[in-house]
């Protein structure tokens, strides 16, 4: 069910909209579009359209369903997945998927000495599948075997990352093969003019139901308020990334509709535990206690309409959520007794990094990142404020360059394994493909975390990951900010569009109303 404040589907209005295309408006350029080497939304949101995985998420929810597999078989010890794929599927280069074609994509991301990596990352192979000891591909069926029980694996394998791309133009275009997506799904790609659009069609030869969308193009609007203007005047039919305040504007146009669903996310500032002062727990305890969030979700989340305040480092739409945590409450002058007991050396500013476009979990990091920095100030906290290209700024984060850096996380599978181990495990700490951005290491919390990743009772999971919020609030290894809504916007005659919890941005099913 898509949860709106305004409207809950799209609507027909009047008014002609040619050639049966979409420009969807966006923060931010695509990094990369070879599915296997992203970690990031603004890729994904154009791959995911591009490239298919064995199995998907359902609409509207994380519950897993066949997809490029027509069904699996799961061995009594739970070591052992075995997939029967769909017959007569066909990349968009003619190629045929096949067991072999699944293999391939696999194992450039699980062997590092695969020619076919191209000095990728490959960092969500990293984080969720160490645990494959295996694959054998025979006759019609891709078989997975692991060194332990995993309960994450099936929903995992429909990550984003686990699109499954041609084996044939990965070879034909080598290290280029990220600006020339060959998939099996419902878009086929045309072209990419980069920070101007990216350009799919169609895909006239799609083996399931086809869209009706003869072009879907994907262009990048940096600025939140301009974007809703080409919005309003046509120029694109569909955004992202709207300014809080502008949701009711939004709601009220007879043009637009805007729909909106509870957010599976977690906007956070990341203090860096290995530099001095945020080496301090005392420090980065203050630093907690003087962030005023109410102020900044009534700034910042149309007066919290569409935004709350986070405690954990999960939302609470997420099973396994600590609701007996309490959040730490705004203390200016607790926060400034906590600076002058720990000691530290202050005389040297903090480098604060801010995210140099909206996400869906942060509409305005550069002004929030203003407000962090004047309460950081009354506590006697010097911060400069800086920030990269997207790109950069992820990259750099993950060698651990910055002192703190504003970031968020939207849920891939909702599995608390997800945020938690990603996050917060010591395993992701390493320079250069870290996820952990605060580099902050913890054997009570790895303990619960990796225990979490073996244990198949549900029960005893949701005890680890409660525990393990425990230590993170003991911890403080940074600052869970906000939990935000996800809010899109349409030209009301395009219909169809399904919000996903995972923030997903698929547009199969969308079509036009012409009258």
């Amino acid at each position: 069910m898509v949860f709106s404040i305004f409207s809950s589907s799209l609507t027909a209005c009047t008014g002609k909209v040619k050639n049966d295309s979409l420009v969807f408006g966006k923060a931010k350029d695509a990094v990369k579009l070879d599915p296997a080497d992203i970690s990031d939304g603004e890729s994904s949101a154009v791959t995911q359209n591009i490239f298919e995985t064995l199995v998907k998420y359902k609409d509207e929810s994380t519950e897993v369903e066949p997809h490029l597999a027509e069904s699996w078989k799961v061995s009594d010890d739970g070591l052992t997945f075995t997939f029967t794929l769909k017959k007569g599927i066909k990349f968009h280069d003619g190629s045929e998927f096949n067991a072999e074609a699944v293999k391939f994509n696999y194992d450039r991301q699980m062997d590092k000495k695969d020619p076919n990596r191209f000095n990728g990352k490959f960092e969500y192979w990293d984080l969720f599948f160490t645990n494959v000891l295996k694959m054998e591909a025979k006759d019609n069926t891709i078989t997975f075997t692991l060194k332990e029980k995993d309960p994450t694996f099936l929903p995992n394998l429909a990550l984003f990352t686990m699109g499954i791309a041609s084996p044939k133009a990965i070879k034909e275009f080598g290290k280029d093969f990220f600006k020339n997506p060959v998939g099996t799904g419902p878009f086929k790609f045309v072209s990419w003019t980069q920070n101007e659009k990216i350009v799919l069609k169609g895909n006239d030869e799609y083996w399931g139901e086809k869209t009706k969308l003869k072009k879907l193009i994907f262009k990048p609007i940096p600025d939140n308020s301009v974007r809703l203007l080409e919005l309003e005047k046509g120029s694109i039919q569909g955004m992202d990334g709207i300014n809080p305040d502008d949701a009711a504007k939004i709601g009220e146009n007879k043009d637009l509709t805007l729909i909106t669903q509870p957010g599976m996310n977690v906007a956070y500032m990341a203090m860096n535990n290995d530099k001095p002062p945020l080496d301090n727990p005392k420090i980065r305890m203050a630093v907690n206690l003087a962030i005023d969030k109410d102020a900044l979700v009534k700034a910042f989340f149309a007066d919290g309409k569409v935004g709350m305040v986070a405690t954990n480092p999960i939302p609470p739409t997420l099973w396994s959520y600590n609701k007996t945590i309490q959040p730490f409450k705004f203390d200016k002058e607790k926060a400034k007794q906590l600076v002058k007991e720990s000691g530290a050396n202050l005389d040297k500013e903090i480098n604060f990094w801010a995210m140099p476009i909206a996400r869906p979990y942060m509409p305005n990091p550069s002004k929030i990142a203003e407000s962090i920095q004047a309460n950081l100030k009354e506590i006697g906290l010097k911060t400069k404020i800086v920030t990269y290209e997207w790109g950069t700024y992820l990259e750099k984060a993950s060698k651990g360059e910055h002192d703190m850096c504003l970031l968020g996380w939207i849920g891939d599978n909702g599995d608390p394994d997800n945020f938690m181990y990603a996050l917060l495990s010591s395993k992701n700490t390493k320079k250069g493909s870290a996820s952990n951005f605060a580099f902050y290491k913890s054997p009570e919390m790895d303990k619960y975390l990796d225990d979490a990743k073996k244990e198949m009772d549900p029960k005893k999971r949701t005890d680890l990951y409660m525990s393990a919020q425990e230590v993170f609030h003991k911890d403080v290894p940074w600052v869970p900010l906000f939990h935000s809504t996800q809010i899109v916007a349409f030209r009301k005659e395009f219909q169809g569009y399904k919000l996903h919890p995972t923030g997903a941005k698929i547009f199969k099913n969308v079509f036009i109303e012409k009258k």
